[in-house]
């Protein structure tokens, strides 16, 4: 005798359940509107710094009239204080800050995150050591330490990455010591030291790649802090040189007829302030998104 079939509903029951796969970072912070504000006005600075050198009326360093002219059919913003088309300096000066700033945050980042997986992963007298001495670099204000070495050695780009980038790290050492203690802990870790996987590729494998939320928050924060610092020490004459068009050197340069010829100075600042700020929406959207799926997971 031949057993009934078995009707849709039984065979429904029958098969594997699938849950959806949970959303990425990526993908729960560009859910936020704010977020989304933030990437369209980072892009609108990005383009600005790196399309802009290719459509500039005249060459930035190109004198094409009387210093601090007004705005005209010659030149759109006018000149600034040696009579070089503002325009034009403007558009071919947020590239270098923005690679400058993006090589210091992302040095500092990659540095001192493997300093912080370090210590949490090594507990005992490393951990100490590493930790007193990120103690002793925060004692130090970031901005007094540029300035001391970059009025002896002199303002090099590479110093200025260095230096912006060495700032950073004993921050990101201890936020990612903080977060990567709850890893270290866990099954997968203990597995693989079971297994007899050599550290340094569990530290790769196994505990960076659980950071990821982590570090993206933190890499956001950094290149906030980096484009002011160097636009800082450019304002201050510590950054980059004339006659280079750099957005911080502009508003040095141009302060004193700021009430007579303000765009030399507007437009720079605009772009630095348009830029911290879509920098600052995208790494809160980050950041919620990945206290939104930590609170998941621990439901």
């Amino acid at each position: 005798m031949t057993a009934p079939a078995a009707s849709a509903d039984t065979r429904a029951l029958l098969l594997p359940v699938t849950e959806p796969k949970p959303r990425s970072l990526v993908r729960r912070a560009i859910g936020s509107p704010g977020t989304v504000i933030g990437l369209v006005l980072t892009l609108l600075i990005l383009l600005v710094a790196f399309v802009g050198p290719l459509v500039t009326p005249y060459s930035p360093t190109e004198f094409t009239g009387a210093p601090f002219s007004p705005p005209g059919e010659g030149s759109v913003f006018g000149t600034d204080n040696l009579g070089r088309d503002v325009l034009s300096r403007f558009l071919d000066g947020g590239r270098i800050l923005i690679v400058l700033a993006a090589l210091a945050s992302t040095a500092g980042v990659v540095l001192g995150a493997l300093i912080g997986v370090i210590a949490a992963y090594r507990p005992g007298w490393l951990d100490e050591v590493l930790m007193r001495v990120g103690d002793i670099a925060l004692a130090f204000p970031q901005l007094v330490l540029a300035l001391l070495f970059l009025s002896v050695l002199g303002p090099q780009p590479w110093l200025l990455v260095t230096l912006v980038a060495f700032g950073h790290l004993p921050r990101v050492a201890r936020v990612v010591r903080g977060a990567a203690l709850g890893i270290v802990t866990r099954d997968f870790v203990r597995s693989a030291e079971v297994l007899g996987t050599p550290r340094g590729r569990i530290v790769v494998r196994e505990i960076l790649p659980n950071l990821s939320s982590t570090l993206a928050v933190e890499l956001g924060l950094r290149l906030t802090y980096s484009i002011g610092i160097l636009a800082g020490l450019s304002f201050l004459g510590l950054g980059m040189q004339p006659p280079s068009a750099d957005w911080g050197l502009m508003i040095n340069e141009n302060r004193i007829a700021l009430t007579v010829a303000p765009w030399a100075v507007i437009l720079p600042v605009t772009a630095i302030a348009v830029l911290t700020v879509g920098t600052n929406l995208i790494t809160d959207g980050l950041a919620k998104a990945a206290m939104a799926s930590a609170e998941g997971v621990r439901a």
